[in-house]
This record gives structure tokens, C-alpha cells and sequence, in this order.
């Protein structure tokens, strides 16, 4: 059949209905009992599978959410006890490093300190040496003094005597002449 045909047939179906219902509000008893079986039909099949499937739906995912937020709890502690540890560590390091400062501090302090007592020392041996060093040269300077004072006598002694004596002679005179004067002096 013809979908114009199914439609006109519908059409008058409605409109002799229309005609013998009194209320235009209220329905017809025959449409009231049939819309009635459906939603009953509807509520059971509703009731018996979408409504459970529904609660298993938002059960599972309260569930969900509530393992995700503890998940997230669980994280947020982690986080807190990495964070806990990253911080205690910086302190430590921190810690560490301002000892080592102070040790290589003090490790430049007393290298400097033994650096100057070396210096000391070396300046103080130096001062001997050259001390050691002029008192040796004026002994040296005062020997050849008393040699060239002893030849110079020796020869004025010649002269003066007129003889001439033999050198460990010589010498020896004008040694003790010298030791004599030192003496006295």
C-alpha cells in the first residue's frame, strides 16, 4: 500500500476519534489504557535493563574517580616526600659546601702562616750567612791587613837594620808585633 494511502486512512482514523471523544483534554479510553500498557511495558524493560546497566555505569565510574583522587592523594604525598628530600639534600649539600670553604679556608690559612714562618726562617739563615759571610771576610780582610802590615814592617825593618833575616824570622817578629798591638787595642 501506498504511503498516501496509510496516511489518508490515519487521517480519518483520528478524525472519527476526534469526533467521538466529548473532552478535548482528556484522551480517550481505549488511547488511555493503550498509553498506560506501553509506559508499563517501557518502566519494566527500563527497570529490568537500562536502569542497572545505568547504576553499574555510575558506579564504575564513582569508582573510578574515587581511585583516581586517591591515586592523586598518593601522588601529592610522593611529590611532598621528593620535594622533603630534594630540600633536606640542598640543605646538605649547602651544609658541605660551606665546610669545604672553611677547611680549604683554613688550609690556605695555615699554608699562608707556614709560608711566612719559612720566609722567616730563611730571611733569618740569610742574615746569618751574610753575617758569617762579613764576619769571615773581615777576618779575611784583617789577615791580608796583618800580612801586607807584615811585609811592609819586614821591609821597613830591613831598611832600618840593614841586615837582612831570614823569612820564618821575619814573620815570626812581626806577628807577635801584630798580636801586641791587637792586644792592646
Amino acid at each position: 500500500m501506498p504511503f498516501a494511502a496509510i496516511l489518508a486512512q490515519a487521517t480519518t482514523n483520528t478524525t472519527t476519534v476526534n469526533v467521538q471523544s466529548k473532552n478535548p483534554i482528556l484522551p480517550s479510553v481505549p488511547e488511555l489504557v493503550w498509553g498506560i500498557l506501553s509506559f508499563a511495558i517501557l518502566f519494566v524493560v527500563m527497570a529490568k535493563f537500562a536502569f542497572p546497566a545505568v547504576q553499574k555505569a555510575m558506579a564504575d565510574r564513582t569508582e573510578r574517580i574515587r581511585t583516581s583522587l586517591d591515586d592523586a592523594e598518593h601522588a601529592k604525598a610522593e611529590a611532598e616526600s621528593i620535594l622533603d628530600d630534594y630540600q633536606r639534600k640542598l640543605a646538605d649539600a649547602r651544609n658541605e659546601s660551606n665546610r669545604i670553604i672553611e677547611e680549604a679556608r683554613q688550609a690556605a690559612d695555615a699554608v699562608r702562616q707556614e709560608l711566612i714562618a719559612r720566609a722567616e726562617t730563611d730571611a733569618l739563615e740569610l742574615r746569618q750567612r751574610t753575617q758569617q759571610d762579613l764576619e769571615a771576610a773581615q777576618k779575611q780582610a784583617l789577615e791580608n791587613l796583618k800580612q801586607h802590615v807584615a811585609q811592609i814592617a819586614v821591609g821597613a825593618a830591613e831598611k832600618i837594620i840593614e841586615r837582612n833575616l831570614d823569612p820564618a824570622t821575619q814573620l815570626a817578629l812581626v806577628e807577635s808585633f801584630i798580636n801586641s798591638v791587637e792586644s792592646s787595642s
